[in-house]
């Protein structure tokens, strides 16, 4: 069972149909039909028919008890392989049979196969126009791959003497059998055909998964070489599919029907099928469970197939139309023209009974030996009104398409017709081809190269070669390259650009940004429980010796250092490239302030202590806000005077990463964030301690911070920011703190007179 196949049971199912609503047709006859699977299987097929013969379980030869029932003919099969045992069988008995698939010549002997039709035609005019497409390119040379059984011996046979009439000869037969873990077999043909010199490779045979997916295994062997398929395969849109790499740019060469099931009320038909609209129709119970996974009425065949595919409750929502690749199902009108034929036949051959018998004689009368009289000399006309018919060997004549088949990247399959061939036109006259349209698959510049012209040599000579980096090509056999935009980049294929990757320290792609996001909030709460510390012991001797309200002021500034890291992170806009260093610089500056003006504080206690000194009019808080004022307002002055001349902002780097836009901040004016950094050193530069501390962070920091890029350059003024902040925090508070809460005994006005 496959998708594309289960299509050829429901054109015969509408055939059926559409006839038994024909008034015109079989007035008084309604046509019913036993449908059997022969799998591919000769053994399979022949049984098959003995069932339908005998009318029993067990097919017994020579016996009947169907009754009632008058068998008229058969429709079928789709290979030659299982259609000639059922044709040798059925000539026994003298049942007329229509096969819609099976071109074996022999099949056209009418000595023996007398009841035999088919609405395809024979290897022999296939192999006809292959040999007239080889001569029209003036191929002489050629190879062939085909199937390891009867038909492939058959077509090997007939196609060498079609070749040899126009004096083309075969390089080698390749015959690929039916075992998949055949692997020695298929690595010496593997090499046959890449040693070979011929540049073109004709594929034929019995159409089947094993046969397509070793084809596929000679992809490689065969990429430089042109290759024909016959009529069974170019027909065959789902292995055309399933084997874009390989038969990618082939050409092949079908029947031209004079219609095709492509019209509006055909694809309705298909929309309108489902299992809840025909509850005892188990084939389209089958089609639905292989197609749709539905669950089956039957629960033994749903617990068959659960164990291959996954089952569920039909919805009603289902569709046949829209099974993937619908589109490529066949559309030929071969088994609907084989049951339109053969109930026009049964309509002539009821009216002419009728007319030669009286009517008490006709029950009973058998079509045995009868019907393929009226097969022979019906004229079907077709729902465009075109008169066809069978020829003498029953074959159902019509031209051949010639097209070339083309797979695009999207897995799009086009035919794109590129001539046709007559049978039985005069033999100049027979290939008719406008080579202009063909794509050929050898000598091809892929998308994402250009031709690059070989020195030495003509000029339909080239080499393929990769655009360069930032560079695509459009299409096949481009002759140059094109230069992305700016802001995009090629894909991995080089045929379309598409964005480039943006980079920046984003909140939630970046461990990193999560890493110091939590380092940051931990060291606020740090310094927001040591505030509430100092605050709920405001009265304590060392609290009031550290000057409270210097103490807060700079507890205050740590706080929005640490806060000020969120502005770094995540993607930078003008708004945060201006305030991220901008704010730290004064919050920090506020803080070295505040620990510049308590130093200063205590220098002025110490002098003050002598009888008569002038410094203690300088004691009290004017003189330490005043300080924090003063230093802080400059750094404001050079933040603004930065901001006024030259601000930061977005900057977005397209050349430093390949294919990666960095999306950093820009300093704008180098001077005014050397001014910025270089103020709060200055103040630090009168602390001891807190010299030491800034200088050995920021000017460590300086260096790395030049030799970064985009978000390393983010983590560096970060981890600069985060260090310089904890360390004042830690320098100054935790001895403090310490004191407060396990040391409470020392947190005396006695015992800090007693340490100075």
């Amino acid at each position: 069972f496959s998708r594309e196949h289960s299509k050829y049971f429901l054109d015969f199912r509408y055939a059926i149909e559409q006839t038994n609503k024909d008034p015109a047709r079989l007035p008084n006859l309604t046509l019913g039909y036993h449908i059997y699977d022969s799998c591919g299987d000769p053994r399979k097929a022949v049984r098959s028919v003995l069932q339908i013969l005998s009318g029993t379980r067990e097919p017994v030869p020579n016996y009947s008890c169907v009754g009632k029932r008058n068998i008229a003919g058969f429709i079928g099969d789709l290979i030659s392989e299982t259609t000639v045992p059922i044709a040798q069988i059925l000539t026994l008995y003298g049942y007329s049979q229509i096969s819609y698939g099976a071109t074996d010549p022999s099949l056209g002997d009418r000595r023996t196969f007398p009841y035999f039709f088919r609405t395809v035609q024979s290897d022999e005019t296939n192999y006809l126009a292959l040999s007239k497409l080889l001569k029209y390119f003036g191929w002489t040379w050629v190879g062939f791959i085909t199937s390891d059984d009867i038909s492939g011996e058959r077509e090997d046979e007939t196609l060498r003497k079609y070749l040899s009439r126009e004096t083309i000869c075969v390089e080698f037969t390749v015959k690929i059998n039916r075992d998949l873990s055949d692997l020695v077999h298929l690595s010496r043909d593997s090499k046959i055909i890449q040693n070979s010199t011929t540049g073109v490779v004709i594929i034929g045979g019995t159409v089947s998964l094993i046969f397509v997916r070793k084809l596929i295994e000679l992809t490689v062997a065969l990429t430089k070489k042109t290759l024909i398929l016959s009529s069974v395969w170019g027909a065959n849109h789902y292995v055309l599919i399933f084997t874009k790499q390989t038969l990618n740019g082939s050409l092949s060469i079908q029947p031209l029907y004079p219609y095709y099931l492509t019209a509006p009320e055909d694809f309705q038909y298909l929309a309108d099928l489902h299992p809840f609209k025909y509850p005892n129709d188990t084939m389209l119970e089958d089609i639905w469970l292989m197609c749709f996974g539905c669950l089956a009425q039957t629960q033994a065949k749903n617990d068959y197939y659960k164990q291959v595919i996954v089952m569920s409750n039909c919805t009603g929502a289902e569709r046949y139309t829209n099974i993937g690749y619908f589109q490529y199902f066949t559309f030929s009108p071969r088994v609907h023209l084989a049951v339109g034929m053969m109930s026009l036949a049964i309509d002539w051959m009821e009216v002419s009974v009728s007319e030669k018998l009286p009517k008490n004689q006709r029950l009973g009368y058998s079509y045995r030996n009868q019907l393929h009289h009226y097969l022979k000399d019906i004229i079907y006309y077709t729902r465009d009104g075109k008169a066809t018919a069978f020829d003498e060997y029953g074959d159902y004549v019509t031209n051949y398409g010639i097209y070339n088949n083309i797979i695009t990247s999207a897995l799009i399959l086009r035919y794109n017709f590129i001539g046709k061939f007559t049978p039985w036109g005069p033999p100049d006259q027979q290939m008719n081809i406008n080579p202009d349209l063909i794509i050929w698959k050898t000598n091809r510049t892929k998308e994402g190269f250009r031709k690059a012209a070989k020195t030495g040599t003509k000029a339909c000579c080239y080499d393929c070669v990769s655009c360069s980096e930032g560079e695509i090509s459009h299409g096949t056999d481009s002759e140059i390259c094109i230069r992305c935009p700016d802001m995009e980049w090629p894909n991995e294929q080089k045929d379309q650009c598409i964005p480039k990757i943006e980079q920046f320290l984003s909140y939630t792609n970046d461990v990193i940004s999560v890493v110091l996001s939590s380092i940051s909030v931990l060291f606020f709460l740090i310094t927001l429980l040591v505030l509430g510390l100092f605050i709920s012991h405001w009265d304590t001797p060392i609290v009031r010796a550290n000057n409270r309200s210097l103490s807060f002021l700079l507890l205050v500034s740590i706080k929005l250092s640490f806060l000020s890291v969120f502005l770094f992170l995540g993607r930078p806009v003008d708004i945060t490239c201006m305030l991220c260093i901008i704010t730290f610089g004064i919050t920090f500056s506020i803080a070295v302030s505040s620990l510049l003006a308590k130093t200063i504080m205590v220098c002025v206690a110490f002098k003050a202590t002598k009888p008569g000194s002038s410094w203690r009019k300088w004691l009290g808080v004017k003189l330490s806000n005043s300080v924090v004022l003063f230093c802080s307002s400059i750094q404001i002055i050079i933040c603004m005077t930065w901001l006024a001349i030259s601000p930061p902002f977005q900057e977005l780097d397209i050349h430093t990463s390949p294919g990666t836009i960095i999306i950093q901040c820009n300093e704008g004016s180098a001077i005014g964030f050397y001014s910025v950094i270089g103020y709060m050193g200055l103040l630090a530069d009168y602390i001891t301690f807190s010299m030491l501390l800034f200088c050995s962070v920021w000017i460590t920091m300086i260096p790395a911070y030049l030799s970064t890029k985009g978000k390393n350059t983010v983590c560096v003024e970060i981890f600069a920011i985060l260090t310089s902040s904890a360390g004042l925090l830690a320098c100054l508070f935790l001895p403090k703190s310490y004191i407060i809460l396990l040391k409470p005994e020392m947190n005396t006005k006695s015992s800090l007179l007693y340490k100075v």
